[in-house]
């Protein structure tokens, strides 16, 4: 019913919180796709020892293409009724998949969701520069967070692609997902959102936009 999409680039150290999270998921009707996004570090024999002992788990590599790329691959293999993301670095609550499954059975109308967020690591890095005014920093619980994002298949009918942009492809996904589709915000933090990891993307941006030398939106 459920196809999560697990991108990763040479984080084979990070992988197994991120995986182990899924296989303890109370929601057992679930399809795991690791897009490997041209790892050259033990990331392949890793996900093969999963693969070996659970065969709801697939991996595909691809040639380094960026986070972008290689969500659009998960979606493009993605089998489920609904989708959603999980990046190698963070984990999910054990109720995540049970939680947003039993919020879009109960509410048919809606079609997207995302929020709900734990933020692990030091408060300090719990903003970020708002990129519509780099002059600012505002609250992750503020922005969009891919994490998060839990949607019907329909959704791809009209939005089939994450945007290859420097920065801020998350909120760009959700813009035009927003157009088409009803979506809601959840407050229940099943997302397990990790701060303190060396080299995420949005520290990377953060300060390159705190130095004037990137433009974008969160």
């Amino acid at each position: 019913m459920v196809s999560i999409i697990l991108c990763t680039y040479n984080r084979a150290a990070l992988l197994p919180r991120a995986i182990n999270s899924v296989l303890k998921q109370s929601f057992p009707d679930w399809e795991l796709i690791v897009i490997d996004d041209g790892s050259d570090d033990a990331t392949r024999t890793l996900i093969d020892e999963y693969i070996n002992k659970d065969g709801r788990i697939t991996y595909f590599f691809q040639p380094n293409a960026g986070l972008a790329s290689a969500r659009n691959t998960g979606m493009q293999r993605a089998s489920g009724d609904y989708l959603c993301f999980l990046d190698s670095d963070d984990e999910l609550a054990p109720a995540h998949l049970e939680r947003r499954v039993k919020y879009l059975e109960k509410y048919p109308s809606v079609d997207f969701l995302h929020g709900g967020m734990t933020l692990v690591g030091p408060k300090k890095k719990q903003y970020v520069v708002d990129l519509t005014d780099p002059k600012k920093k505002i609250h992750l619980s503020e922005c969009h967070v891919g994490g998060t994002f839990f949607f019907h298949r329909k959704v791809l009918r009209r939005v089939k692609t994450f945007s290859a942009i420097p920065f801020g492809e998350d909120f760009d996904f959700y813009t035009r997902v927003e157009k088409y589709f009803t979506v809601r915000k959840v407050h229940y933090p099943t997302y397990i959102y990790h701060l303190d990891v060396e080299n995420r993307l949005c520290d990377v941006y953060t300060e390159k936009l705190m130095k004037g030398k990137a433009v974008g939106r969160r």
